[in-house]
């Protein structure tokens, strides 16, 4: 099967089951479970790419099994939440801003399946790779296993600090999540490199590069850190200002009022 044809079953296949997740989210009034069905049908994607792929097979296995994980943690990471805990912010404010119209919320989950194939992408790339070099092998590894296990701290860190009902209001600001606003978005980005390393020497190696690419516009500009930080001045107003003003937003570095004081004692 060509990767096309691949991409369009995994279409096909996205959109019935956003049509499910609509109906889902219409009787509980959660649209949060569009989040879940993403992931996983990014990480079932994956699988795809890999088993209809024409490349060399332990590429196309390393494709599987770090597509597959990747999409496996953080849908089950998200549906803790969404089983548990009253519909997301975001999508609150979103549902008040339609008025509740199921058919703008039906297009929203439509849109979502139209996705998956677009971050399937890379995994097509890799996975029409005939042969990979250990180094590239290696590095794109590296970089999985450090996105990987960095996102699923960040998620882990948060998910403590919100559990905690003495940091009702708060802003998370320790771990992870002292030194970028999004550590969770970061390592999702970085993970999509590791993908365009496994493609290298693959004829659709430039494909793979759609995967960082397309990522960073859509947490840093469209549906990421937007949404998430809009949200958090509205629940956590100035709270979240301040947490604005010391800590990077994306890329992880020192808190600037750590920088200030480094200044101050180099100064004295």
């Amino acid at each position: 099967m060509s990767w096309t044809m691949t991409l369009l079953m995994i279409w096909a296949a996205m959109a019935a089951v956003m049509t499910a997740g609509w109906l889902w989210q219409r009787r509980r009034d959660n649209a949060g479970i569009v989040d879940v069905l993403w992931s996983a049908g990014v990480g079932a994607g994956a699988v795809a790419c890999a088993a209809f792929g024409a490349g060399d097979a332990r590429v196309r296995l390393l494709v599987a099994v770090c597509g597959g994980l990747w999409g496996l943690r953080l849908a089950w990471h998200l549906w803790r939440r969404v089983r548990s805990e009253d519909e997301d912010g975001r999508y609150r404010h979103l549902r008040a801003h339609w008025h509740g119209h199921q058919g703008k919320f039906f297009l929203f989950f439509q849109f979502q399946a139209l996705l998956v194939p677009l971050f399937c992408l890379p995994f097509a790339a890799a996975a029409a790779n005939a042969s990979l070099r250990a180094p590239w092998l290696a590095a794109g590894a590296a970089v999985w296993t450090l996105a990987w296990g960095g996102e699923a701290l960040a998620d882990r860190q948060l998910a403590r600090f919100r559990a905690d009902p003495g940091n009702r209001g708060r802003t998370c600001d320790t771990g992870l999540w002292r030194y970028s606003r999004h550590p969770n978005y970061f390592f999702e980005w970085l993970h999509w490199f590791a993908y365009a390393l496994f493609a290298v020497g693959s004829p659709l190696a430039w494909v793979a590069w759609t995967g960082p690419a397309t990522m960073y516009l859509f947490v840093r500009y469209l549906s990421g850190v937007p949404f998430t930080e809009a949200q958090a001045l509205r629940t956590r107003g100035e709270d979240y200002r301040r947490y604005q003003q010391r800590t990077p937003m994306f890329f992880p570095w020192f808190p600037r009022a750590s920088r200030e004081r480094s200044a101050q004692e180099k100064a004295q």
